[in-house]
């Protein structure tokens, strides 16, 4: 067999352990929205149950309600999980709006792309930056109060500093003007364009990587990392 190659019960142990990720994620995000929303299971029954008599009722037109009805099963699932997913991010951004660290646990929710250091600068009073390294180069991410626009000022010299010639963002979490909200700093993040190889990503995260951050406490729970379906 060729290095490198996994074999067949590898790949079938990897998978094995992707279903359980996912229905882990599922299982945590239901248990924290039903902390918020205690009757989401029966909304999402009311979702499923329209959709499975339609299903049944375009099928007696037809002349054939058992094919469409046992058709219209998983359409009907798949509509009232895309309203459980909803139910549940806005649960999970409901959950960590106004603490400390909040923005570092949105940033660090990204699947892919972005490498993220929490807390790379804090101040007595909790106002905090944190940085994300991605092709778009560097984006500092600040939450706090009035003081946090000094640090976000700071911050950027040294980054700039240590990486001159990147392109440094700059973004201030909150629900004021020209700030971001928690639940719209994933999107945000997305909107940046790519400036960056992934050779000189890669070298603009080592030098980063000598900057360094904080220890702070981020904050638990599941947050939203476009759930998905499990695999079957």
């Amino acid at each position: 067999m060729a290095l490198g190659r996994k074999s067949k019960s590898e790949k079938s142990t990897d998978k094995s352990v992707e279903k359980k990720v996912r229905f882990k994620e599922i299982r945590d995000a239901y248990s924290l929205t039903k902390q918020q929303k205690p009757l989401i299971l029966l909304w999402c029954v009311l979702v499923f149950i329209p959709v499975e008599i339609l299903g049944i009722v375009i099928g007696s037109a037809l002349n054939h309600p058992i094919y469409f009805g046992i058709l219209s099963i998983p359409l009907a699932f798949l509509a009232a999980f895309f309203f459980f997913t909803r139910i549940a991010g806005s649960a999970a951004y409901a959950s960590i709006e106004g603490q400390v660290g909040a923005g570092a646990s949105v940033l660090m929710a990204i699947r892919r792309g972005w490498t993220v250091t929490p807390a790379v600068a804090v101040t007595r009073n909790q106002d905090m930056v944190h940085r994300a390294v991605g092709r778009p180069g560097v984006v500092l991410v600040a939450e706090g109060g009035q003081a946090v626009r000094a640090l976000l000022t700071d911050e950027r010299r040294k980054t700039e500093r240590f990486a001159p010639g990147v392109p440094v963002h700059e973004v201030i979490v909150g629900n004021y003007d020209g700030q971001v909200s928690i639940r719209k700093l994933q999107k945000h993040m997305r909107k940046f364009p790519k400036k960056l190889s992934n050779n000189q990503v890669r070298e603009l995260r080592a030098r980063m990587k000598a900057v360094g951050g904080l220890n702070i406490p981020i904050p638990k729970g599941p947050m939203p990392k476009n759930l998905r379906m499990p695999k079957r």
